[in-house]
């Protein structure tokens, strides 16, 4: 599964119509790429997460990347919190685990639409709230019914990125990423990857056990791109760069999202075989981290409403 993730991003990256890849920019940019101080994101325990334990730790790491998408709106969601207001990501996060805490569970098989709603609730509605809904309760319901409602005890023999990728590809179909380009069928598989990346990393971490996560590519989504773009590492043609900078909403599976996702686990990839005992997934978090040191505001980040990142 993972050579089609990078076969199939090559291929678009070969036939792009609209955004290049400046390999000489990599090339001067690798010499400053320093991964060896990263830190696993959830390491510092984010609203006491660790306490849950691992196997609910765990659980609700699947409940919450099956969501953990498309943020972005005016207004943008946010919510109160202890810590103050909160959006995106932080704010997903922390209002799921506090019901969670609440409740003693991870299970949303029978939770309604309108207590969900009260989970969520913000400033304004998150967007796609239904479509999230809707896939709470559909992974609720394949742990329950296939995996005797605890997905930890499920996975806790796999310890390979690839296994465990595609035991949840397979499995769970809110984490299926793939587009249409040319006739060809692409993957990219963001949030599966980040999800595997964080079990893995997690336990790891928590129950000192041996792991292996060298074999994943990257999460294409739309803030690493805009990284590259600011570092002009990739570069959008006139009628891409009036669309994204003028904040146009783009059509997924469109030829503009998926040579601009593609174009980011290629140029991560070019990363990683360059630097060679570098993991791509450090990579992928080191750009990410990036978009909080450099200045992107003259470069937005593309605008897709889906349900993939």
């Amino acid at each position: 599964m993972i050579e089609k993730i990078i076969d199939s991003c090559q291929y678009v990256v070969n036939n792009s119509k609209h955004v290049s890849i400046d390999y000489h920019k990599i090339d001067e940019i690798i010499k400053n790429i320093d991964c060896s101080n990263l830190k696993f994101w959830l390491a510092d325990n984010p609203y006491d997460l660790f306490s849950l334990g691992i196997s609910n730790v765990v659980n609700f790491l699947l409940i919450f990347e099956s969501i953990d998408y498309s943020f972005w709106g005016n207004p943008k969601w946010t919510i109160a919190t202890d810590d103050g207001k909160k959006d995106g990501s932080d704010a997903l996060l922390y209002a799921l685990l506090k019901y969670v805490k609440e409740k003693n569970s991870t299970d949303f098989s029978n939770v309604p639409f309108d207590e969900f709603c009260e989970i969520l609730k913000g400033n304004t509605d998150i967007p796609l709230l239904k479509e999230r809904y809707n896939t709470v309760v559909e992974v609720s319901n394949i742990v329950n019914d296939q995996m005797d409602g605890n997905f930890y005890q499920h996975i806790k023999n796999i310890t390979t990125d690839t296994d465990l990728l595609h035991l949840i590809i397979t499995k769970f179909p809110s984490f299926q990423d793939i587009r249409e380009y040319d006739g060809k069928t692409i993957y990219f598989y963001k949030l599966a990857q980040l999800l595997v990346s964080d079990i893995l990393h997690m336990r790891e971490f928590l129950e000192n056990i041996s792991v292996d996560y060298t074999n994943l590519l990257g999460c294409a989504d739309y803030k690493i791109p805009q990284t590259l773009r600011a570092l002009e590492i990739v570069k959008y043609d006139v009628e891409l760069s009036e669309i994204v900078d003028n904040k146009n909403e783009i059509a997924i599976s469109s030829v503009y999202e998926v040579e601009i996702r593609a174009s980011m686990l290629i140029v991560i990839n070019y990363i990683q075989n360059k630097m060679k005992n570098v993991n791509a997934i450090d990579i992928n978090d080191y750009l990410f981290l990036l978009a909080k040191k450099i200045k992107l505001d003259t470069k937005p980040y593309h605008l897709c409403r889906n349900t993939n990142y």
